[in-house]
C-alpha cells in the first residue's frame, strides 16, 4: 500500500514505521490513524516482519499530539467515538502485537504522541526528546489510554502530577521515572534501537509473544496471572523452538529458532 502519512522500510526482519508529517510535527489525524492501522495489520500477517520500530520524521517530533483542528467539530459522542476508534485500530493493536514494537522517540511526544509511545512495548529516546500529557490545557484528558498506561509505567503519584499539571519532562527525567528504557544521542537513536530490537528478534518468537501477552495481562487488573504463566510455560515445551533452544544450549551453539 502507498501511504500518504507514513514511510515504511523492512530490513533484516525489522519494520521501520515512520510517521511522516514533519510540517505538522507528525500530529495524529484520522488519516494517520487509518494508515497506522493498515500498517499494523501488515505487521501481523507478514512473516518477514519480526519486529517494529515506530518513530517520527525529522528531529523535532516523534508525534507532537493529536491534530487539534479535528476537535473543533466534536461533541461528546464524537469525542468518545474518536477515542474508541483510535484505541481499537492502533493503540491496543500495538500493545497486543505478538511481535515486539519499540518506540524510538526522536523529539516531542506529547498528548496522543506520548500515548502512542506508551502503547509500544517499551521506549528508547533521543536526549532532546520531551514527554507530556497536556490535555488539561484544552479542558480535556488523555483519550488514547494515557490515564491507564502512564499510571502503570510510572506510578500513580507521578502520573497524576504529569496529567494534572500538563507539564513536560525531558528524556533524562523520563528515564529516571521509568517512562523510557534508554536515552541515546539523536545521531545514535535509530542505530541503537535497531541493535536492541535485533537482540530481541534473535530469540524464540513464540516465547517473546507469550512474554508480551502475560506482561499485558499483569497490568490488566485481572486475577490469575500466575496460573496463566504456568499454562504458557508448559505449552512452550511442546514447541520445536523449546527443543532447539535446549539442544543448542547443551551443544554450545547458537539456536536457530523457527517460530514453531
Amino acid at each position: 500500500m502507498n501511504y500518504t502519512t507514513l514511510h515504511t522500510e523492512l530490513e533484516n526482519g525489522i519494520f521501520l514505521l515512520t510517521i511522516n508529517r514533519p510540517d505538522k510535527l507528525n500530529a495524529l489525524n484520522r488519516t494517520v490513524i487509518a494508515e497506522l492501522a493498515h500498517a499494523l495489520d501488515e505487521v501481523a500477517v507478514n512473516p518477514e516482519i519480526r519486529g517494529v520500530i515506530l518513530t517520527g520524521s525529522g528531529n523535532k517530533a516523534f508525534v507532537a499530539g493529536a491534530d487539534i483542528t479535528e476537535f473543533l467539530s466534536l461533541d461528546g459522542a464524537g469525542g468518545s467515538q474518536l477515542a474508541a476508534r483510535g484505541q481499537a485500530l492502533v493503540f491496543d493493536k500495538i500493545e497486543q502485537s505478538s511481535k515486539p514494537v519499540l518506540a524510538a522517540v526522536n523529539g516531542f511526544a506529547l498528548g496522543g504522541g506520548c500515548e502512542l509511545a506508551m502503547a509500544c512495548h517499551f521506549r528508547v529516546a533521543a536526549a532532546h526528546a520531551k514527554f507530556g500529557q497536556p490535555e488539561v490545557n484544552l479542558g480535556l484528558i488523555p483519550g488514547y489510554g494515557g490515564t491507564q498506561r502512564l499510571t502503570w509505567l510510572v506510578g500513580k503519584g507521578r502520573a497524576l502530577e504529569l496529567m494534572m499539571t500538563g507539564q513536560m519532562v525531558d528524556a533524562a527525567e523520563a528515564h529516571r521515572i521509568g517512562l523510557v528504557n534508554h536515552v541515546f544521542s539523536t545521531e545514535e537513536l535509530l542505530t541503537r534501537t535497531k541493535e536492541i530490537l535485533q537482540v530481541i528478534i534473535s530469540k524464540a518468537p513464540l516465547a517473546v509473544a507469550e512474554v508480551i501477552q502475560l506482561s499485558n495481562y499483569a497490568t490488566s487488573g485481572q486475577a490469575g496471572g500466575l496460573s496463566r504463566e504456568i499454562s504458557a510455560f508448559g505449552k512452550l515445551f511442546d514447541t520445536a523452538d523449546a527443543k532447539e533452544g535446549a539442544a543448542a544450549f547443551l551443544e554450545k551453539r547458537k539456536p536457530q529458532f523457527t517460530g514453531h
